[in-house]
């Protein structure tokens, strides 16, 4: 397996590499941790004019506090994010999503910025995004602009970023006081894409009801869905093991899978509704703790 011939930079700013991909109009693909694209290429899936390596871009790569936000540079290392005591004390779920994403090589190479824009409907990080209404920061020729998760995952492997355009930033609110977090998927082996997963927050009222929840499942169609009658569910009925059985039941109904190779769609609708149900729970139980 070869990859087809293609003209290779490596820019050392924003500016050069968006002069890059004006310059090859459309036919250029952007190089972060290389872990989809580059079998895409050796399968010749996929034959681009030319790579446009973002990895000597410096600028691209931090973790940050601001605004109630955590900000992540597009090309850090799902490595860095994995052992980072900031995403430790302020978005722990993220630290659990991370701790799933395939094996340490892929973590070492991976980027938070390359996986969202990837937009595979199984990975972790687009569930993580849309579970807790994130933010993804896009750079072209016209200037910036920021895309909630509803408007950036359009289709499986498909998103918002228009051609000429560079992904440079995700954003991600800060868990809230008084909180829980839980990530559920099943996968057939250890870091594999899951077949379903479900990302999950609680936040618990001072009188025990649900003060706020958010919940999204992935590999239940093109894009990760936002559960949106499910947290409407807990917010106004509690957090009561009836009312988190009834969550994953709802959670069952709302999804569309479609059958493939690795599952068929009432399978799927099962196991949203399993691991719904597991996901609720743990994280009610963590946000009573922490209450």
């Amino acid at each position: 397996m070869k990859p087809p011939p293609f003209e290779y930079h490596d820019p050392r700013s924003v500016d050069e590499a968006l002069a890059l991909l004006g310059r090859y109009g459309g036919e250029a693909r952007l190089l972060a941790g290389g872990q989809s694209l580059m079998p895409l290429l050796n399968f010749r899936l996929s034959a681009p004019a030319a790579l446009v390596d973002l990895n000597r871009i410096p600028e691209l790569s931090y973790i940050r506090e601001e605004g109630g936000q955590l900000r992540f540079g597009a090309m850090t290392r799902q490595r860095q994010i994995e052992f980072s005591p900031l995403v430790a004390s302020k978005l722990p779920l993220m630290i659990e999503a991370t701790r799933m994403v395939g094996h340490l090589p892929t973590r070492t190479r991976g980027t938070i910025g390359g996986s969202i824009a990837h937009a595979d409907p199984s990975a972790e990080y687009p569930a993580l995004v849309t579970a807790l209404d994130g933010e993804m920061v896009l750079r072209g020729p016209s200037g910036t602009r920021v895309v909630k998760p509803n408007d950036f995952f359009k289709g499986f492997l498909t998103t918002a970023v228009a051609p000429g355009e560079i992904l440079i930033e995700v954003r991600i609110p800060v868990t809230p006081p008084h909180s829980g977090w839980a990530f559920e998927e099943f996968s057939r082996r250890h870091g594999d894409f899951a077949i379903v997963e479900i990302a999950a927050m609680l936040a618990v009222a001072n009188d025990g009801g649900c003060a706020m929840a958010r919940v999204a499942a992935s590999g239940v169609g093109g894009t990760p869905v936002r559960l949106r009658p499910v947290e409407e569910l807990l917010e106004r009925g509690g957090l009561a093991d009836k009312t988190i059985a009834e969550a994953g039941a709802k959670a069952a109904e709302l999804v569309d899978p479609t059958s493939d190779l690795h599952a068929s769609a009432d399978y799927r609708r099962h196991l949203t509704r399993v691991l719904t149900r597991r996901a609720l729970t743990r994280a009610a139980l963590q946000a009573r703790g922490n209450n």
